[in-house]
């Protein structure tokens, strides 16, 4: 059999991409395939962040394209490309931000924040540019959790430069206000400031900006919702009855102004005892894979009731960047890989493709 580039894609069509489950080929990863006397060259080009497998793919390829009678020596490049996705109809793009994924909560207390904190955390890990914006205006948690003290600089006088710890930009009010301060403020008033705090950071090319979202689905959380371009939201949940049924509310809003959900996120699932391991269910069981199910949503994961994350997050040093390695620092980067391969999945952005009509009256 001669080595033909047929015979060399029908040998790569065996190596499956281990977060979607298809074959490189088909999902039109594999660019600039070359032959050359028996030496092929091929890129990769993945649409979501995947630091951490990359050279996992890139020795299942090699291997394969090696098991082809007459090919000598194989050379793959892997590398990452994260494109703009659609967002609701009639909402103002965000200048250098590709997606803005929100992350919410039907209810307070149930570790949203702890949550985007992590998530945020993830993405950079696995190498794409992310920025955090703490939208929580009455609560902002985020400069304590990321280990943030300062305020942000601004050299126009009209726009902020975000602060920055472990690779994440962030923007928060809690930057501008008093620690004990009480934001003593009607909706429109918090909303306003949400937006400008939104438009008015000077954020460097993000592939991803993580809004941590006040809980809740008051009128904050709805105008937020309609005129924030987003690609996506997260729900978080405890399995607790109470927790799921206020979460319910949180996906109907986003529904109802087209934010499609990536998928849900079960916080406190389960707590095993530090001291004799025995494990228990204080919130109840499977409540958010259940409702998952339900709704035919993506399960992201389930996240245990331990104090180290509390501690971790308290501390201002999360559990994806005090633990990276660890069990807990694992299912959030599985939760963040899952999130950016359900929005490299959706419909890509091509307003920026499109030559803005001009109407001139002097024709």
């Amino acid at each position: 059999m001669n080595l033909t580039e047929q015979t060399l894609t029908d040998a790569l069509k065996g190596v499956l991409d281990p977060n979607t489950g298809a074959d490189f080929v088909a999902s039109k990863c594999i660019k600039n395939l070359t032959l050359t006397d028996g030496d092929v060259a091929f890129d990769v080009e993945l649409g979501y962040p995947a630091k951490s497998q990359i050279p996992g793919i890139r020795k299942a390829l090699i291997a394969a394209a090696k098991g082809v009678a007459g090919v000598n020596n194989v050379s793959v490049n892997v590398t990452m490309k994260i494109a703009a996705h659609a967002v609701q109809r009639g909402v103002q793009l965000l200048p250098k931000v590709k997606n803005i994924v929100a992350v919410a909560s039907g209810k307070g207390g149930v570790g949203k924040s702890t949550t985007a904190v992590n998530l945020a955390l993830a993405l950079a890990a696995e190498g794409a540019s992310v920025g955090l914006l703490d939208a929580d205006i009455y609560g902002p948690s985020i400069p304590m959790m990321m280990g943030i003290d300062g305020r942000p600089e601004s050299e126009d006088g009209q726009t902020m430069e975000p602060l920055e710890n472990y690779g994440v930009q962030v923007m928060s009010i809690g930057f501008l206000v008093a620690q004990d301060e009480a934001m003593i403020w009607r909706g429109p008033m918090a909303t306003q400031a949400l937006e400008q705090l939104l438009r008015q950071t000077n954020w460097r090319d993000l592939d991803y900006l993580i809004v941590d979202m006040p809980p809740g689905t008051g009128d904050i959380q709805l105008t937020l919702s309609q005129r924030v371009p987003m690609t996506g939201a997260v729900i978080v949940t405890t399995p607790q009855d109470i927790a799921l049924m206020d979460a319910k509310k949180g996906i109907k809003m986003f529904e109802k102004v087209g934010v499609p959900i990536l998928g849900i996120v079960e916080n406190m699932a389960v707590h095993v005892c530090s001291n004799c391991g025995h494990v228990e269910h204080i919130f109840g069981a499977d409540g958010g894979k259940k409702m998952a199910a339900e709704y035919g949503m993506d399960y992201l994961g389930a996240l245990p009731l331990t104090m180290q994350i509390r501690v971790q997050a308290d501390s201002g040093k999360p559990t994806v960047v005090s633990d990276p390695d660890g069990e807990v620092a694992g299912i959030y980067k599985a939760v963040a890989r899952k999130v950016a391969v359900s929005i490299a999945a959706k419909n890509k952005d091509f307003s920026s493709k499109f030559p803005s009509i001009k109407i001139s009256k002097n024709t």
